[in-house]
């Protein structure tokens, strides 16, 4: 078959916005998703990326055209010329299933060879061959409308943001390295031998810039990259909504981004978000629920039973309360029938593989409840839980016992993990702010303190007199927004008093050299003035995520990497000639694979 060309043709309408006009005339361009021939008919499904239309042809189409349509084969590239009509078999799976187009001209534009699976069926496939052929897989629907909903998020937010008075301003793609909690990715430099530009992980240093520059709201979709382990809701490089205003305090942040939120929901997915969002403290976040990012759509809140496990005999119990841990525990209602002991084993190793020493419960499906540390409690003690954890015939309990932060990072686990198992978290969009973030935290490998968010981050008011003494009582004006249990957002108050940023300076162990070598720019910008600031950065991909509900951000990113941070399709990271590596002065030393 010869390719045509599509000259005297232009396309009128997308696939899917073609509605009943009698007579009506159109053009449509794309790509084949099925062929039916009939003999005397032949119906074409073509596709662009806002749905299908049928084509259609018969007797009364011209023998050229027909015979044209009998050779095409799928994902065959066409475009077509011909009347809106009435679809005899009406099709209510699709927006066009009432009409079809009868042909008068088509043109085929392009072939395709067999593909390596069904576009139209490509849920089935093998996600790693999805990826090696993502252009194909793109041509998706679902994806497709993945996509759009990236874009669509893009224009609400600038739209919102350009009405609020923000300038969109863009920063420097490659900078200087400065420690921000992960490993950059290093670009190295031709002209400057042996020295290296760093991709951002965030534009955080330059807005705060721009902010002693004047420039008093900023806003950018900012391209970020983390040279980090990936997972899930993780990739190399990400956009990240990054604003910052100056002259306000932390509720004026809140308040900006809020609006934002209800705009954004509203437009995208037709929800009203009432405002203000709800604020938990990071500390009554991790009592509560065992983590600071919280799904708070379902209850099944952690209870501390300290004060009745230290009074039993049970030696775990009485010895993680002297060691100054605690024994705390969720009661998972109407969880006993799904919860048997074989079901708590592997719970208790699920417990184990996350920090946990071991897992005690009640399982109350009998009229006498089955206790695994039952004979360690004296009268009464059995009940003094029950009533505490307000547990009932049909719960189960589960209760860990140890350092306090293991103890709620556990709990907080097993909590989500058993909610998913027995389906009792409700759709929707829950979101809500965690406020009054500690400042520091510390390595367990060195003893020393490391900043939770970013140096620049302004301590609380009382929190100040203990940032030489008592570092684990500083806590931050920072914040995140929670959506569903997934961290959108960080932010927070910054730092512009130039002797509280030396004193954080010194309090995360840095030196004046390193202080200077580091960030010396910075430092010497605020001695000129600057305003009082703060921001936030929001992933649009973690957004788009959740909004599209989908379970990766491969789902709602075109060309995602893999878990090794390779992309499959163009076979990136790849080797490059010796030659260009002598220009930019380095030597490569790759290790044995043996």
């Amino acid at each position: 078959m010869k390719l045509d060309t599509m000259k005297g043709l232009k396309r009128t309408s997308y696939c899917a916005e073609i509605s009943l006009e009698a007579g009506a005339e159109v053009t449509v361009g794309g790509f084949v998703q099925k062929i039916r021939d009939k003999g005397s008919l032949v119906f074409i499904d073509l596709r662009d990326r806002t749905g299908i239309v049928q084509l259609t042809f018969n007797d009364s189409t011209s023998r050229d055209v027909f015979k044209k349509a009998q050779g095409v084969k799928s994902e065959y590239v066409l475009m077509a010329k011909g009347i809106v009509t009435p679809r005899e078999s009406v099709n209510n799976d699709i927006k066009t299933g009432a009409v079809e187009i009868m042909v008068k001209d088509l043109r085929v534009l392009s072939k395709a060879q067999t593909t390596p699976f069904e576009v139209s069926n490509s849920d089935k496939v093998n996600e790693e061959l999805k990826l090696k052929y993502r252009y194909l897989d793109l041509r998706n629907s679902r994806l497709q409308e993945n996509i759009a909903m990236r874009h669509k998020i893009a224009k609400v937010t600038r739209d919102y943001f350009y009405e609020n008075d923000f300038l969109e301003i863009e920063t420097p793609m490659m900078m200087k390295s400065t420690p921000e909690g992960a490993r950059d990715y290093l670009v190295p430099s031709r002209i400057h031998e042996g020295k290296f530009y760093a991709l951002p992980q965030s534009p955080q240093i330059y807005k705060q810039l721009l902010m002693i520059s004047g420039f008093d709201r900023y806003i950018q979709l900012a391209r970020c990259f983390r040279d980090e382990d990936l997972r899930a809701d993780r990739q190399p490089e990400f956009t990240q909504i990054d604003l910052e205003m100056s002259f306000v305090e932390l509720d004026d942040i809140l308040e900006m981004a809020e609006g934002y939120v209800k705009r954004l929901m509203k437009e995208t997915v037709g929800v009203d978000i009432k405002a203000p969002l709800p604020r938990l403290t990071f500390t009554e976040s991790m009592e509560k629920y065992g983590t600071d990012k919280p799904d708070t759509r379902f209850g099944m809140e952690i209870t501390d039973i300290s004060e009745i496990a230290g009074k039993t005999d049970f030696v775990v119990f009485k010895g993680a309360i002297e060691n100054g841990g605690s024994v705390r525990a969720i009661t998972v209602k109407n969880g006993a029938a799904t919860y048997t002991r074989k079901e708590i084993d592997k719970l208790t190793e699920h417990a184990r593989g996350i920090g946990a020493k071991g897992l005690a419960y009640i399982r109350w499906i009998d009229d006498a409840p089955n206790c695994s540390f039952g004979k360690f409690l004296k009268d009464g003690e059995l009940e003094e839980i029950l009533s505490k954890t307000s547990a009932e015939k049909g719960d189960v309990v589960l209760i860990v016992a140890d350092k306090t932060k293991i103890v709620l990072s556990v709990l907080g686990a097993l909590r989500l993990l058993t909610a998913k198992r027995l389906d009792i978290i409700p759709e929707g969009y829950n979101y809500l702010w965690i406020t009054e973030m500690p400042f520091f935290e510390k390595d367990e490998e060195t003893g020393s303190w490391l900043a939770m968010h970013h140096p620049f981050t302004m301590p609380m008011d009382e929190c100040i007199d203990y940032l030489d003494t008592n570092p684990e009582k500083v806590f931050a004006k920072a914040f995140d927004l929670v959506l569903n249990g997934t961290e959108l957002s960080s932010g927070s108050i910054r730092i512009t008093d130039c002797q509280l940023q030396e004193r954080m300076f010194k309090a995360l162990g840095m030196g004046e050299e390193e202080i200077q070598e580091k960030f010396g720019f910075l430092v010497d910008a605020y001695k000129y003035g600057a305003p009082p600031h703060g921001g936030m950065g929001i992933g649009l991909d973690r957004l788009a995520m959740i909004l599209c509900e989908c379970d990766s951000l491969r789902d709602v990113t075109a060309f995602p990497k893999v878990q090794n941070a390779s992309e499959l399709m163009s076979s990136c990271p790849a080797k490059v000639d010796e030659k260009q590596l002598e220009e930019l002065h380095i030597k490569t030393i790759v290790k044995s694979e043996n």
